[in-house]
């Protein structure tokens, strides 16, 4: 018996040892859930998801309507509403999980709304929104006014969340019909702008000018004990601005800014602002045609141009493309992945890599996903 004291002793120790790192880790860990439910944008939730794996201290995952009635929010510390249709979503969470997501935000959590989520925590009057942030769009029956890269300044509040910016006068960054804000005079919550829309957007939808230039493009308020953040550009949509998304999600957890790595944190990616205009629009479109029936020339040139426009739509084409029959749009594809930081295709891009013939081509497709996946390596 004597000789079995030391090693329950060593036993309990070890297992007390552990039990106190595993609390230690759960602590140390920021709980992020990203809104997977109707009304959200596929390529909206798997950016979102990917921008927020990007900060290792970051645990992500996705949360349904059910999720949220089922209490999960009791074991999250921060929420994100990504882009796609604002009154969809509000449709899905329905009156009572919304109520929810209000108490977990008044009691301390923290809230990130990504262009339609952004319109979903506004009072607008005659629209289906939360009233979480104090403003109210304007201009709403234009809402597909048109996208693409979009200029923008930081104020002198947003230079403290973005320091890394703080040196640049102007900035670009993907623009979506999101919501074109102004303060609701009847709200009682008061908005801070850390930046302004500086483009105007009116390509689509008969818009009308000067509508969304010198509008608020990011906004932060308490709710609470807790604090919201809405943006209505898609940083998570842009590379080389990636990491603004978990730099959001720390600022309502009023957790100390983090260092991203130079290759992440990349401004200088875009230095103009690219508009897609109707005839662009067209072209895109055309292209689609292109990848289904053209030759592999025509298929490099239309990745070619769409990479050049930074096209919203071909980033749910060229996933396929990575597989295609010829070996130099095969490279092309991947190319395109890795220039554009789409970090949701990295195991597409492995597996494309895993499964090459062509010693030449696996080469090249090598260098690629050396390429993006030392963009998703956290540090």
């Amino acid at each position: 018996m004597r000789l079995l004291l030391p090693f329950i002793f060593l036993l309990f120790f070890v297992q007390c040892t552990q039990q106190q790192n595993t609390t230690q880790e759960q602590n140390n860990t920021i709980r992020v859930a990203v809104f997977n439910g109707h009304g959200g944008a596929q390529t909206c939730i798997w950016e979102t998801v990917a921008a927020l794996k990007l900060d290792p201290e970051m645990s992500v995952r996705t949360i349904t309507t059910a999720d949220i009635a089922n209490n999960v929010l009791d074991s999250i510390d921060a929420i994100v509403i990504p882009g796609g249709g604002g009154s969809r979503q509000f449709l899905n969470l329905s009156a009572l999980n919304q109520q929810r997501i209000k108490d977990f935000v008044v009691a301390g959590g923290g809230a990130v709304g990504i262009c339609a989520g952004a319109y979903l925590f506004s009072n607008t009057p005659d629209y289906a929104c939360m009233q979480l942030n104090g403003a109210q769009a304007i201009d709403i029956e234009h809402d597909n006014r048109g996208h693409g890269i979009s200029k923008f300044t930081l104020t002198n509040e947003g230079k403290k969340i973005f320091p890394e910016l703080a040196n640049r006068d102007t900035l670009y960054v993907m623009y979506y019909e999101g919501p074109v804000f102004v303060k609701n005079e009847s709200d009682t919550i008061s908005y801070k702008t850390l930046a302004i829309m500086e483009s105007d957007v009116h390509e689509e939808g008969n818009a009308p000018k000067n509508m969304t230039n010198n509008k608020p493009f990011f906004i932060t308020n308490y709710y609470g004990k807790g604090r919201v953040f809405s943006s209505i550009a898609h940083p998570e949509a842009t590379p080389g601005m990636i990491w603004m998304i978990p730099r959001m999600v720390r600022w309502t957890l009023n957790l100390q800014l983090k260092e991203y790595k130079s290759e992440v944190v990349n401004p200088g990616i875009f230095n103009r602002e690219i508009l897609m205009s109707i005839s662009d629009l067209k072209q895109e479109s055309a292209y689609y045609q292109t990848f289904l029936y053209g030759t592999p020339e025509e298929k490099i040139a239309a990745l070619d141009w769409l990479q050049s426009k930074h096209s919203w739509s071909a980033k749910r084409w060229v996933q396929g493309l990575l597989f295609d029959a010829d070996p130099k749009v095969r490279v092309r594809a991947a190319q395109y992945i890795a220039d554009t930081h789409y970090l949701h295709y990295l195991s597409d891009l492995k597996a494309a890599y895993n499964s090459e013939k062509d010693p030449q081509t696996k080469e090249q497709l090598k260098e690629q996903l050396d390429k993006l996946e030392n963009i998703g390596t956290t540090l």
